[in-house]
């Protein structure tokens, strides 16, 4: 497969893949602590990864490396910057003009306050409130850029100007993380919970970890990215209303293997 080296992103972003430093081979050779290509098949290396993946063993994703060249709001990146564990660079508006260049959502991208989450969009505003607030926002960006030059011209410091500038200004970072850190980033903000804009971020990035290590990538479906977590009362109540052979059954005709059947079952019951 050949990998996409930028895909845009909002109106004006954009996920460039900079570098990428190892791959699936690369972990099955870490976890095996050997050298070179090995004797094993793409059918072991799959199911060494997804073993691996399944019981958290985490060190091994740490020798695949990404580096990305990232355009993107200033409110995304603060979500972004969060996750503490990556190596990151960011364009200085101390030492740079930064470019007139504002998210502008349209009309049908505008979402209302959610009424159950504080923190969260939901649903679209009515047509002429969403045009109104399209227009808002484009004309504040504008306004705002012109004061921002007219400090510049004025011979106000480039750090002091800046102070007037919104979270809605694109900027501009490299960001070079390990692979294990980076699916928990993908874990955290491809969740329906996270904020619109930076899922479209972790779609984009998403790709490209898809294009370098397929074999993680369908183990982080099915073991991360669509699986769930179940406290101890819940796990206590299905296993009162689960039949274990029934369950174990259909587990074998699922496709599970022997031994997933058994962690299944485990997971479920409890040692036999």
């Amino acid at each position: 497969m050949t990998e996409p080296q930028t895909i845009p992103v909002l109106d004006k972003g954009f996920v460039r893949l900079v570098d990428a430093m190892g791959d699936d081979r690369r972990i099955v050779q870490a976890a095996r602590v050997s050298y070179g290509e090995g004797t094993k098949t793409v059918r072991e290396d799959a199911a060494l990864i997804d073993y691996l993946m399944r019981h958290r063993h985490t060190s091994p994703f740490e020798m695949v490396e990404f580096t990305f060249h990232v355009k993107a709001p200033i409110f995304v990146v603060r979500q972004w910057f969060r996750h503490r564990t990556a190596s990151v660079n960011e364009i200085s508006a101390r030492y740079s003009v930064l470019k007139d260049e504002f998210y502008e959502p349209t009309p049908g991208e505008l979402r209302a306050q959610s009424k159950v989450n504080k923190q969260a969009g939901e649903g679209r505003l009515p047509a002429a409130e969403a045009e109104r607030a399209s227009a808002l926002l484009a004309a504040a960006g504008r306004d705002v850029y012109a004061r921002y030059q007219e400090l510049l011209a004025l011979g106000v410091a480039r750090e002091q100007a800046r102070s007037v500038l919104p979270v809605g200004i694109y900027t501009e970072f490299y960001w070079k993380q390990d692979l294990h850190n980076l699916l928990h980033f993908l874990r955290l903000r491809l969740d329906h919970h996270a904020q619109a804009e930076i899922r479209a971020y972790a779609r984009a990035v998403a790709e490209f970890v898809k294009a370098r290590v397929p074999l993680v990538w369908r183990s982080f479906e099915e073991h991360v990215l669509n699986a769930r977590t179940l406290s101890a009362s819940e796990l206590a109540v299905l296993a009162r209303l689960v039949d274990r052979e029934a369950y174990a059954e259909a587990l074998g005709q699922a496709g599970l293997s022997k031994s997933r059947v058994r962690e299944a079952l485990e997971k479920l019951f409890g040692e036999a």
